[in-house]
């Protein structure tokens, strides 16, 4: 089982194509484990010195786009966020460029396989200046309801961003989740807002890693 990042975990083959095929409703533990396991294999998480974008230094590092462009790391997310959002009426996921962007893709391809559904949607840093002028791409409408992803949670800012702008356009979201909760306070923030977050792997003080 994997607990700790680089502890008891079983060795991963980069280049395997196995994957798990999960079947029922809620979310298996090995799933999850088996992204913890992806991300450590793939490097996706390392260990040092790290400047994080809200500008505070982290002892570890998760790149999430190293594992969602892999294709088992990207089957996987993409398997155990529509397990979650199996209980959620959502119309589409939608999450902020850059780290959303191959998230929102492997749902959408991966739930078209299973018969689910569920479009993607982009949101932009800022909106666009030429054509149509959007700031989020891709099938949205009004009145929709979003399901909103990033791979990496720290204060939430992004994913409070995208949140906003969804909603100031007509849509509502009933969902928000990522891949990990980096514990610094952003779930916090996101429930005390009124949303409903969650997230595949969770770090707590020390950085250790573990499926939630």
């Amino acid at each position: 089982m994997a607990q700790l990042v680089g502890r008891h975990v079983r060795d991963v083959e980069v280049g395997s194509s196995s994957l798990p095929t999960p079947t029922t409703e809620y979310m298996p533990a090995s799933l999850t484990e088996q992204i913890l396991e992806r991300a450590t294999a793939l490097e996706a998480l390392r260990f040092g010195e790290f400047k994080l974008s809200a500008g505070n230094v982290s002892h570890y590092y998760f790149d999430g786009r190293i594992l969602t462009l892999d294709p088992t790391g990207a089957y996987l997310v993409a398997k155990a966020f529509i397990l979650l959002l199996k209980k959620f009426d959502v119309d589409a996921i939608a999450g902020p460029t850059l780290g959303a962007d191959p998230i929102v893709a492997a749902v959408a391809v991966v739930s078209h396989l299973e018969g689910h559904h569920i479009p993607g949607l982009i949101v932009r840093k800022t909106q666009k200046g030429y054509g149509t002028s959007k700031i989020i791409e891709g099938p949205f409408r009004s009145s929709m309801q979003v399901a909103v992803v990033d791979d990496t949670c720290s204060s939430g800012a992004s994913l409070l961003y995208a949140i906003e702008t969804i909603e100031k356009r007509g849509s509502k979201v009933v969902k928000v989740l990522s891949i990990l909760d980096r514990n610094e306070g952003g779930g916090d923030t996101i429930r005390r807002r009124g949303y409903n977050f969650s997230s595949l792997l969770i770090a707590d003080k020390d950085g250790a890693i573990r499926p939630t």
